[in-house]
């Protein structure tokens, strides 16, 4: 799939600084490739994080991208942060 600017939305801002959330069945491996969110390029500013539930259709994964980079309407993030990775009954 692609990047849907639907799924993208604003859970705070303050001081310049935006905390997103986005849900996506894409995988997190293909979320966090160069160019995925640059459909939103002119809403993200480096520094702003990105709270991200990914693989909803199948295997999901949550976790932290950070907005790394965005220039010239190609946007970088980092790697997946996952959280909630270990559950040890």
């Amino acid at each position: 799939m692609a990047f849907l600017s639907k799924d993208l939305g604003v859970l705070a801002y303050a001081n310049g600084f935006t905390l997103w959330h986005y849900t996506t069945p894409d995988a997190h491996t293909s979320v966090r490739v160069t160019g995925y969110f640059n459909a939103a390029s002119h809403m993200l500013r480096l520094g702003d994080m990105i709270m991200a539930n990914t693989g909803t259709g199948g295997t999901p994964v949550a976790g932290i991208l950070l907005v790394n980079a965005n220039s010239g309407g190609t946007v970088d993030v980092s790697d997946l942060t996952q959280v909630g990775a270990v559950d040890s009954d």
